[in-house]
């Protein structure tokens, strides 16, 4: 450590032109507040997935409406975990967050609501499709 020091390399000075000079004004666009949450209506949620998964045989199916719409983004939204991550992190790790929060809702759905975990853990595409929607329906802003 004693062989460095602190060296002057050169000064420069810095000189500007001797000339009228206008500042241009601080944009208005492009910063500073989120943008409004695109969110979807309840019917368009319902409607989605009865096009897709309508033919599944529910016993339930008012019950499984309600768990989907209502209780499991309710209490993916009330995890603490993934609160934390929505309120400190980047989309990417909230969405990490976001899927272990909904994993440990649908575990502790399984003792009362087989048939949705059932599709939940065998069929992807409805894995997906509940993901991604209690995902947008959490993130942006949507209090459930």
């Amino acid at each position: 450590m004693d062989s460095y020091r602190v060296e002057k390399q050169a000064a420069v000075k810095i000189q500007l032109p001797d000339a009228d000079a206008e500042i241009e004004p601080v944009p208005t666009t492009g910063g500073g507040r989120k943008p409004e949450p695109n969110l979807d209506r309840f019917s368009n949620i319902l409607k989605t997935f009865n096009d897709q998964f309508g033919s599944i045989p529910w016993t339930d199916a008012d019950r499984v409406h309600k768990l989907l719409t209502e209780d499991i983004p309710s209490r993916v939204a009330a995890d603490g975990a993934y609160r934390n991550a929505k309120k400190s992190s980047d989309k990417q790790n909230a969405r990490i967050e976001h899927d272990k929060a909904l994993s440990r809702v649908l575990t502790a759905l399984l003792k009362d609501d087989t048939e949705l975990f059932k599709q939940f853990a065998d069929n992807p595409s409805f894995r997906r499709w509940l993901t991604d929607t209690v995902f947008s329906l959490t993130y942006e802003g949507a209090e459930v």
